[in-house]
């Protein structure tokens, strides 16, 4: 963060000054709500929550070196105190962190984080900070780290870590640029209608890219014209065109793409499916696409006023194409070549857990693990992406592990009754469903009428010892992984309350 005096990040959040004796103290270190992660020269946020209250730790941040603690009351050391101003209501309101925030001192904190971070970013943008946005469906957290990347290769550049992309993530984020950093990647996600456009008014950005509209928390939308209202409070909220804003929207969605008229940015279209002249016309597509025995796709990557350059990408699935053209359109939007783009998308690793991690065991069983999140269409990338891997290796067999798919509201069950659909026309071999909810068992009743090898599991330890089983039960067998000649591909993909990761984790150390 820039350096900010107490009296300054008083009057930036509207708080007023408890223990401190010299007002003219500056923090100059990083923002955190976790004590444990404090550093000398730092601001404690002391965030209240349903089982551990932040305002219990400040005397210990202070002895860890922090300067001061952001506060809703007094907690006998120095600190900047911001007033609660009630319980949150309305479309704001669900959120974890307001679930048992009675008189509302969660949300004044958050509110003064949330100042603070719009003050130091409208700063820093005055200067050479550039501020990209990505919302969607589905894709968000896989762009955001292609994005950095890119920008990673010529300048210094803050992203979050995972999917810190709500009011709390989002600041914290900001929060870590200064005055050497040159790019913000900033994910944005929505609850409800209303959110992005908050998230916007705390880091305001330059350029904006929506990826997608899906069925990703349809339950707290409704309606995927809800959805489509509430991502393009993206674009709304940017500069003119003649300001430099830039709209990157998705030709393939016709959702994003009618979100054009919502915005006075200049308009460009990315494409996996319509080249130019398409509707709409695209000024960044894919032609020859492949992929690898993974399924690690490569590319022609086409720009405007560019001749085409090869991509080869080294993280897994075909959605990967789509979500690397809107990255390569930002950066470009931005000033970058097209081959500088190309090579530093060649050159990306995937850089948040349990997100498409691909790993190859030494008996040549390869486990995906993409269970960090899940919803309908994710869900369907990550099972082709499973049967193109399997069916690049002579007998190997799909085997797919799954469980419940989180705020899908209504329509819930039927999302995970079609499931079994997906695994068949995918040519899945094996499902094993973690979980006995009735979304599960939606899931798991329609793939065993598919004719799909069913079980059920109770939990993650269940289900990597079931996995095991079918592995066991292949010719050659784990214990004589040297003369394996099935190399059998396993999929993890749950919402990530689901904590399947735990299957991941067990079989990839097997």
């Amino acid at each position: 963060m820039i350096a900010l005096s107490l009296s300054e990040i008083a009057q930036i959040t509207g708080g007023r000054l408890d223990h401190v004796e010299n007002p003219d103290a500056q923090v100059t270190g990083f923002v955190e709500f976790d004590s444990r992660k404090v550093t000398p020269g730092g601001l404690f946020v002391a965030l209240p929550g349903a089982r551990v209250d932040g305002h219990d730790f400040a005397a210990t941040a202070i002895e860890k070196g922090a300067v001061a603690v952001l506060a809703a009351r007094p907690v006998g050391v120095p600190a900047v105190i911001v007033e609660p101003r009630g319980r949150v209501e309305g479309d704001g309101a669900n959120a974890d962190i307001y679930a048992n925030d009675e008189d509302g001192s969660a949300a004044a904190v958050v509110y003064a984080l949330s100042a603070l971070a719009r003050a130091v970013t409208l700063r820093l943008a005055q200067h050479e900070l550039n501020i990209v946005g990505v919302t969607g469906s589905a894709g968000k957290t896989s762009t955001k780290d292609l994005i950095a990347t890119i920008f990673r290769s010529v300048g210094e550049t803050v992203a979050p870590p995972g999917s810190f992309n709500n009011e709390i993530g989002l600041p914290y984020t900001a929060l870590r640029c200064d005055e050497h950093t040159q790019y913000l990647v900033a994910e944005m996600s929505a609850r409800g209608i209303g959110h992005i456009r908050h998230l916007t008014d705390i880091t305001a950005p330059r350029i904006g890219v929506v990826l997608n509209v899906g069925s990703a928390h349809l339950g707290e939308f409704g309606s995927r014209e809800n959805i489509a209202k509430a991502k393009g409070e993206l674009v709304e909220a940017l500069p003119t065109a003649a300001e430099g804003g830039v709209a990157v929207l998705n030709a393939d969605d016709p959702f994003v793409a009618a979100m054009a008229p919502r915005t006075h940015a200049k308009v460009v279209y990315y494409s996996t499916e319509t080249r130019r002249g398409g509707a709409p016309a695209a000024q960044y597509f894919a032609t020859d696409i492949v992929l690898d025995d993974v399924a690690r796709p490569s590319f022609t990557l086409h720009s405007p006023d560019a001749p085409p350059v090869d991509v080869k990408l080294q993280v897994f699935g075909s959605h990967q194409v789509s979500n690397a053209l809107a990255a390569a359109a930002a950066a470009i939007e931005l000033g970058m070549s097209a081959q500088a783009v190309a090579n530093a998308l060649s050159g990306h690793r995937n850089a948040s857990e349990h997100r498409m991690d691909v790993r190859t065991r030494r008996d040549g069983v390869t486990i995906i693990d993409d269970s960090y999140n899940a919803n309908p269409d994710s869900m369907r990338a990550a099972i082709a992406a499973l049967a193109y891997t399997a069916a690049a290796r002579p007998d190997a067999r799909a085997i797919a592990v799954l469980g419940e798919m989180g705020e899908l509201g209504n329509d819930a069950e039927s999302a995970h009754r079609q499931l079994g659909e997906v695994l068949s026309k995918y040519h899945v071999s094996h499902l094993i469903g973690v979980g006995e909810s009735a979304n599960c068992r939606a899931m798991t009743e329609a793939a065993a009428e598919q004719g799909i090898n069913t079980m059920v599991c109770a939990d993650a330890a269940a289900a990597a010892k079931a996995v095991e089983g079918i592995l066991r039960a292949a010719p050659g067998g784990v214990d004589d992984w040297a003369n394996r000649t099935v190399k059998d591909v396993v999929l993890v993909k749950a919402s990530n309350a689901q904590r399947l990761w735990l299957v991941a984790e067990e079989l990839n150390h097997s």
